[in-house]
């Protein structure tokens, strides 16, 4: 942060952690999570040796906003014939890599999240983000493959991420096209 820039709000969330923590949220506010007893003064040093930091997250929610508005948002019709389209296609995909993973799973469902792309229940029920259906297929094979592994490992260890790619080796180009262009297709969503 320059000095001209204004400085934003810190807002202190007090609590039985053990260290501090940073987040700058959707109204440009900057929120402490501290431990009960460290004092005012060390939370403003805290967050002070983190402006650069915070400016960085201020510049990317600037810069997300801007992309918010000039992105063609998807009519409710689009919306459906996503779903119906994604209700038809990943229900064979997801038995096809649940055989060659080797494990069980229970319903497949279709939704319009706001920030998931896929997820598995204890259950081992699959939820898929409609907007998938926006991506290259291969992304599509990643979410199916990641969440189906979550069948054999209920976290992201390195045993899970093995299981993956003794599914899919290719996983890695799936992961950095989500990363790179995820956030563009969520933003396609109207519910964003």
């Amino acid at each position: 942060m320059t000095s001209t820039d204004k400085k934003p709000e810190i807002r202190v969330i007090r609590s039985g952690r053990r260290t501090l923590a940073l987040s700058v949220q959707r109204d440009g506010s900057v929120l402490v999570r501290a431990p009960f007893h460290v004092p005012d003064s060390e939370i403003l040093r805290f967050a002070e040796s983190h402006r650069d930091w915070i400016s960085r997250q201020l510049q990317k929610q600037a810069e997300a906003e801007k992309a918010r508005a000039e992105t063609e948002v998807l009519s409710r019709e689009e919306l459906e014939a996503l779903a119906e389209e994604a209700l038809k296609w990943f229900p064979e995909q997801v038995r096809r890599f649940a055989a060659r993973i080797g494990v069980t799973y229970g319903r497949i469902t279709v939704r319009n999240q706001k920030t998931k792309w896929g997820s598995c229940s204890s259950a081992g029920n699959l939820n898929f983000n409609c907007l998938l259906m926006m991506a290259p297929e291969q992304v599509r094979d990643y979410v199916i493959v990641h969440e189906l592994c979550h069948r054999r490992q209920m976290n992201h260890s390195a045993a899970f991420w093995a299981e993956v790619e003794r599914a899919l080796p290719d996983y890695r180009g799936a992961r950095q096209w989500l990363k790179q262009h995820g956030a563009e297709l969520m933003l396609r969503n109207p519910h964003a």
